[in-house]
């Protein structure tokens, strides 16, 4: 065997592990999750009746197949509940990643055109927020804004208001938190994009005459959108399912899905309907990243 198809081996079983985790890790669970979603609600040691029970045999499956229903996704569309959740979730999330779209590329820019001796520095500088717990750091949140926080007495301190502000248990906190806590997700992609960008493209764009503002738009932009891409996805996707800030620091007038997830799980104890929105939520977040599947191979035809 020559030395080339011994290195060979090797790479081959490497491109299969993407596609091996996937199977272990995403459709093996979302299997179950599918299944207890077409289940039936019962008060019981797990509180659902099983519709597919592979023990009894291919004629049982198959009279589970004849009778298939799709009550709990019908639940999911025709209560208010489940609709609000929905909606809210994706206004927080659009506008979460929104915000964090216009912090977060200025950081990255900046950090693009330091010198590079300082670039690894500030990278770091980013990144030292996950070497806390993220429940500790939305924990300090708490502290900060609550009726005698950090916060306030700065407020008060400055005279900027007479009286202490009410911050917790608002969308304003929510906020707050999750633009903190998702901050390092939009600036290392958008990092890795614009510090690739060659400098001499500006160069000529200035040297066409365009002023530094057509520069940017024209040029600087247009070449970072993969960045922003992959930076908008990987905020957007876990926000929209985001429990924990929601849940300690907003307010309890309207949940987020990944409340009432939480809610259907654990409190009511209706574990296909739960999971019957969590396949749901799934189907809402394929539409985003068939779109940017998309834009990524039209960008890389384009470059070709």
């Amino acid at each position: 065997m020559s030395a080339r198809r011994i290195f060979a081996q090797p790479a081959r079983y490497a491109a299969i592990a993407p596609y091996l985790w996937m199977v272990l890790f995403f459709l093996v669970p979302f299997g179950f999750v599918l299944k207890i979603s077409l289940s039936q609600t019962a008060i019981a040691q797990p509180p659902y009746v099983p519709v597919f029970d592979f023990s009894e045999g291919w004629a049982t499956i198959n009279a589970a197949f004849a009778q298939l229903s799709f009550d709990n996704f019908r639940l999911l569309i025709s209560d208010s509940l489940y609709i609000s959740s929905y909606l809210r979730s994706v206004v927080v999330a659009v506008t979460s990643t929104l915000i964090l779209l216009l912090i977060g590329y200025p950081i990255a820019y900046g950090m693009a055109r330091l010198p590079q001796r300082w670039q690894p520095i500030a990278m770091m500088l980013v990144i030292v927020p996950f070497w806390t717990s993220f429940l500790i750091r939305i924990y300090a949140w708490i502290n900060i804004l609550q009726h005698d926080g950090l916060l306030n007495k700065i407020l008060l301190a400055l005279h900027l208001v007479s009286s202490p502000v009410v911050w917790l248990s608002t969308d304003t906190a929510m906020y707050l938190g999750i633009v903190y806590s998702y901050l390092p997700f939009m600036i290392l992609p958008l990092y890795a994009t614009l510090s690739k960008m060659d400098p001499s493209l500006l160069e000529a764009a200035s040297d066409l005459g365009s002023s530094p503002l057509q520069a940017f738009w024209l040029v600087t932009f247009p070449l970072s959108l993969p960045g922003v891409g992959a930076g908008a996805l990987l905020c957007f996707i876990p926000i929209i399912g985001e429990f924990v800030i929601p849940d300690l620091l907003a307010g309890s007038g309207s949940m987020m899905i990944g409340q009432t997830l939480w809610l259907e799980f654990f409190t009511n104890k209706d574990w296909p309907v739960a999971a019957a929105a969590a396949v749901a939520l799934l189907v809402l977040l394929v539409p985003p990243l068939l779109l940017y599947d998309r834009l990524q191979r039209r960008t890389l035809e384009g470059a070709k």
